[in-house]
C-alpha cells in the first residue's frame, strides 16, 4: 500500500513560541504513527523558492496523513503556532510499496522535495525520460511520485515529487551531474519546478519511549 506523507514549509517568527507547538505536535504524530523523515535539516533550493525550514513525515497510507491533521489533537497544537509561523503544507500519497525511509539511529538520507507545475505535458515528457539516466546513476527512489495530494495550508503546486539518496551529497551530485543537467535542459520552459535538495533526518522519532 502506497505511504502518506506531510510535505511542510515552514518561516518561524518566534522560535521561543514556536516550541510549544513542537512539544504538542508529538501526541498526535505518535497516535497517528508519524514517522520524521525530514526535519529542519542542512537544505539547499537549487530552484524556485523556499522557506527557511522543511519537514516530511511519513505515515501509513494517504487517510491516516488526513485524519492526523484534522484531529482534535493536532488541532490543538496549531492554536500554539498561530502567529509564530507561517507554513505551506500539503498531504500527499506517496508511490506504491515505497522502500521504508530510516529509522532513527541511522544515516541520515538525503531527498529532493519539488513542487511542479507543468505548462507542456507533451514537451515534459522528453525530461521524464531523460532524467531516468542520472536517477539510476545516483540510486534515487521515488518516494512521491504526481500521486493524490491536499492542500492543508498555505500554498501548493499542481504535482508533488520526493526522491530518496543514499545520503545529502549523492542527491547533490545527482542535480550537479551531466546527466541530470542535460535532462533538466527538456524541461525549461515546460514546467516550473521548486526543488530543494535536503539531509534526512536520523534523530528520536514520535513513536521511540
Amino acid at each position: 500500500m502506497a505511504k502518506g506523507y506531510w510535505i511542510g514549509r515552514v518561516d518561524v517568527s518566534d522560535p521561543e513560541g514556536y516550541k510549544a507547538y513542537v512539544a504538542a505536535n508529538a501526541e498526535p504524530f505518535r497516535k497517528y504513527g508519524a514517522r520524521f523523515l525530514v526535519r529542519g535539516g542542512t537544505s539547499e533550493t537549487v530552484e524556485g523558492s523556499s522557506r527557511s525550514r522543511n519537514v516530511v513525515l511519513e505515515f501509513a497510507d494517504l487517510a491516516t496523513a488526513l485524519a492526523c491533521y484534522r484531529s482534535p489533537e493536532y488541532a490543538a497544537a496549531i492554536r500554539l503556532r498561530d502567529g509564530r509561523a507561517v507554513a505551506d503544507l500539503i498531504a500527499v500519497e506517496g508511490v506504491d510499496a515505497p522502500p521504508a525511509g530510516q529509522s532513527g539511529g541511522a544515516s541520515a538520507k538525503g531527498y529532493w522535495v519539488a513542487r511542479v507545475d507543468v505548462s507542456d505535458p507533451e514537451g515534459y515528457q522528453a525530461y521524464v525520460a531523460a532524467d531516468a539516466a542520472a536517477f539510476t546513476k545516483f540510486g534515487a527512489r521515488f518516494l512521491v511520485r504526481g500521486g493524490r495530494f491536499e492542500t492543508l495550508e498555505g500554498a501548493s503546486r499542481s504535482r508533488n515529487i520526493m526522491i530518496e539518496f543514499a545520503d545529502l551529497a549523492a542527491a547533490r551530485a545527482c542535480y550537479r551531474s551531466p546527466e541530470y543537467q542535460q535532462a533538466a535542459a527538456l524541461r525549461r520552459g515546460k514546467a516550473t519546478f521548486d526543488l530543494i535538495i535536503i539531509e534526512g533526518y536520523s534523530g528520536p522519532q514520535p513513536a521511540d519511549p
